[in-house]
């Protein structure tokens, strides 16, 4: 079953920024491209 959830431009937004950012833990990094990858579907 397809995931019809989809993230919102501004919550992609802080998660690119999070992905860019040098002080982000892994885990994090991890949250915010899920994210992303769920908002190009």
């Amino acid at each position: 079953m397809k995931n019809k959830i989809r993230t919102s431009k501004k919550v992609a937004s802080k998660a690119s920024s999070q992905l860019r950012s040098k002080r982000t833990t892994k885990t994090t990094k991890s949250v915010a491209g899920s994210a992303l990858r769920n908002r190009s579907r």
